[in-house]
């Protein structure tokens, strides 16, 4: 089994490109896809992050309001790096499972801070979904309905790309046609797992 490494910063595709390698074959793990199941799911979980931020985070039935987290977390880097450390371990456990039991020809790990959480280090390839600046904050705001000033909060609060581009071995540019992008990722794909 071939372990491919998708990231690359907020709104620039990764989940296009997840989509495109699941329909070439590869089963995916989407690392924010198992956070909101860890904290739905796990009330452990979700205790500790109510004990590190407040009861202000909750939603009326006593679940986490990822909105009102947000706020807090992208805002201040001391405080995302206490949810990381409550949520990190917590992941990684799930997509260690997940790797041990897949059958699938390739699995691809989707998660945004796939380097920072040390997960590239367990990938065979790592690709890097890029894409322009202006197209992250347009899609920000049409895709997720946020202001143009609350998408720029969160995309200032991310890394730079470049940093993330170092660990490439593979780059997919998302600002052209999806056509393109499929292009790029088919290519990619054939090079490092076979025919689809």
């Amino acid at each position: 089994m071939i372990i491919i490494g998708l990231t690359g910063n907020i709104a620039c595709g990764k989940s296009l490109v997840a989509e495109m390698l699941r329909q070439l074959g590869a089963e995916v793990l989407d690392a924010d896809g198992v956070v909101h199941e860890l904290m739905a799911n796990r009330s452990d979980l979700r205790n500790r992050i109510v004990a590190e931020f407040g009861e202000g985070v909750t939603t009326p039935d006593g679940g986490i309001d990822r909105t009102k987290l947000g706020a807090i977390v992208f805002t201040d880097r001391e405080a995302m790096a206490r949810l990381e450390s409550i949520l990190h371990p917590a992941v990684l456990e799930r997509i260690e499972e997940a790797l041990r039991t897949s059958r699938a020809p390739a699995i691809v790990i989707e998660a945004i801070k796939l380097i920072e959480a040390g997960l590239s280090q367990r990938c065979d390839s790592v690709w890097v979904v890029a894409c322009r600046p202006e197209q992250q904050l347009e899609r920000m705001v049409r895709d997720r309905q946020l202001s143009p000033a609350a998408a720029m909060v969160r995309i200032k609060a991310q890394p730079p790309a470049a940093e993330k581009l170092q660990f490439a071995d593979v780059i997919i540019d998302n600002s052209g046609s999806t056509e393109q992008t499929w292009e790029q990722v088919r290519q990619a794909w054939r090079g490092l797992v076979g025919p689809a």
